[in-house]
């Protein structure tokens, strides 16, 4: 019994050591990469919906290639704004082509920062329509949202955080 013990010691000790490496490795390996869109607004902790609704709408490898994209990233508290149940409705199966339109159009190609931004009267986005932008009491207003953060840096673009899902006409 004594051997068994001691045997199942020495391989939990190489397993957990063996996991403490490979997460160093990650942690050191991630410090010379920088995340991608998905990744980064992931990491944030305040685009689970966006995340959810990427998934759905089979997004998720589009914004994780090469790019450079602009991403429009409304939050959680921004979806909630929309009136009850739709969130839940755009993620069924059957609203996949309604819910891509509304997440491409958040999206516009190239790496677009705030100091280009607020030269800019539109731009159009990846679904093919345009979205307003403009500077208003100091803040810069993309359609009816808000941008509350600019220039989070991804790999494959940047994030500009807006309060609003905007939705095409």
């Amino acid at each position: 019994m004594k051997t068994s013990i001691s045997k199942r010691t020495g391989i939990w000790a190489v397993a957990c050591l063996g996991f403490i490496a490979a997460i160093a490795n990650a942690g050191h390996h991630e410090a010379h990469k920088s995340k991608d869109i998905v990744d980064t607004a992931v990491a944030a902790g305040q685009f689970n919906t966006l995340a959810a609704a990427l998934e759905a709408a089979d997004l998720i490898g589009t914004l994780k290639g090469e790019g450079p994209f602009t991403v429009f990233a409304p939050t959680d508290a921004a979806f909630a704004k929309l009136p009850e149940g739709t969130v839940a409705e755009l993620l069924k199966p059957e609203n996949r082509d309604q819910l891509t339109a509304i997440l491409t159009y958040h999206v516009v190609a190239g790496k677009v920062y705030a100091a280009d931004v607020v030269k800019l009267q539109a731009a159009t986005t990846v679904n093919g329509s345009d979205v307003s932008i403009a500077v208003q009491d100091g803040s810069v207003r993309i359609n009816d949202a808000t941008v509350v953060k600019t220039d989070i840096s991804a790999s494959n673009g940047v994030i500009h955080v807006v309060d609003t899902v905007i939705l095409p006409n």
